[in-house]
């Protein structure tokens, strides 16, 4: 049993399954009908999307067109008008850069913060001589569970220019009106304000670092203790390359995410890319694209290479683990 479970669970060929005995027949036969609801699921609101986004991004039907109208073949016709769409590039005459770089240079911004905030609240927390270490724990990690646009509908509120209790406190402290932070209205300060927004959820991820932390054996800290090491070496050539896997798996799910940036955009500053176009961000100039201005193929285009993009980052991020990431029993020449 312990040999299956190691080899994995896969669909054998027809020859394999005619060589099985009939058990091992009726054991598979009755393991697909347990699944066969979430293939159905998978098939039907995954893979057939993914298949006709496809297809659509090489055609040039429109939401108003209905399903019923044959679309017409276009080619590449999408594609090239998507290289050329001076939205995505240059910011389209606005004085801004365009979609594509607006999120990369908040990429630059938060991914960092992301990153290095958890794992720095995680070592804090990890510290076992940290009175009420659970009770932080827990309060670090209960906003996360908090649904995602109640919390920006509250920041948005706390953040208010003109009736948020931030800047009222600021100016009770003397900081003048006119010096006061206009946050998501602001082009210099919209940023800033996302990121403010976007720790609000930082729990999850520094669950994920204790428990990397927590994983670490005490006599690698205690060898590093006898060789006379202080907290940064220890840290660097004991923690962090025994929590890397860790700190890998959360910056891949960063990185797709900010590519996916799209939710606190369209809540706090209602999609329009205000201040001077710095929030159109390519996740939501895609949805505007697709449902706004009901350009299904164009916008099928814009997914693919939204799509194509991620993958790319992805397969790089794994092509340079292999220098700084560190596995339990992975040997290193």
């Amino acid at each position: 049993m312990f040999e299956e479970l190691n080899r994995g669970i896969s669909i054998p060929s027809p020859k394999a399954y005619r060589e099985m005995t009939p058990i091992k027949r009726r054991e598979m036969r009755e393991g697909l009908l347990y699944i066969s609801p979430w293939l159905v699921g998978f098939f039907l609101f995954t893979f057939l999307p993914i298949i006709a986004s496809l297809i659509f991004s090489f055609t040039n039907i429109s939401i108003m067109d209905g399903i019923l109208n044959a679309p017409e073949f276009v080619g590449l016709r999408n594609y090239i008008q998507l290289f050329n769409d001076p939205q995505i590039w240059t910011g389209g005459g606005s004085g801004t850069s365009g979609s594509l770089w607006i999120t990369i240079k908040f990429g630059l911004i938060a991914l960092p913060v992301g990153i290095l905030l958890p794992l720095g609240i995680a070592v804090l927390m990890n510290n076992p001589n940290l009175k009420g270490s659970m009770f932080f724990r827990s309060a670090f990690y209960m906003p996360y569970i908090i649904p995602f646009v109640a919390a920006i509908f509250l920041w948005g509120g706390m953040l208010n220019p003109e009736t948020g209790w931030i800047n009222r406190s600021l100016m009770a402290m003397g900081v003048p009106r006119s010096m006061v932070p206009n946050w998501a209205n602001d082009v210099v300060w919209v940023y800033p304000t996302y990121v403010i927004m976007g720790i609000w959820g930082i729990g999850n991820a520094m669950l994920i670092f204790i428990a990397g932390l927590q994983g670490v054996p005490t006599s690698l800290y205690d060898a590093a203790k006898v060789d006379g090491a202080n907290s940064w070496q220890t840290f660097r050539n004991v923690t962090f390359p025994m929590i890397s896997p860790v700190i890998f798996y959360n910056l891949v799910l960063g990185v797709v995410g900010l590519f996916q940036f799209f939710l606190v955009p369209l809540v706090v500053n209602n999609g329009t890319g205000r201040p001077g176009g710095a929030t159109m961000f390519y996740n939501l100039y895609l949805y505007k694209t697709f449902f706004t201005f009901q350009n299904m193929s164009y916008g099928a285009a814009m997914a693919w290479l939204l799509f194509v993009m991620i993958l790319v980052v992805t397969v790089f991020l794994f092509g340079t683990a292999k220098y700084w990431v560190y596995y339990a029993g992975e040997g290193r020449s």
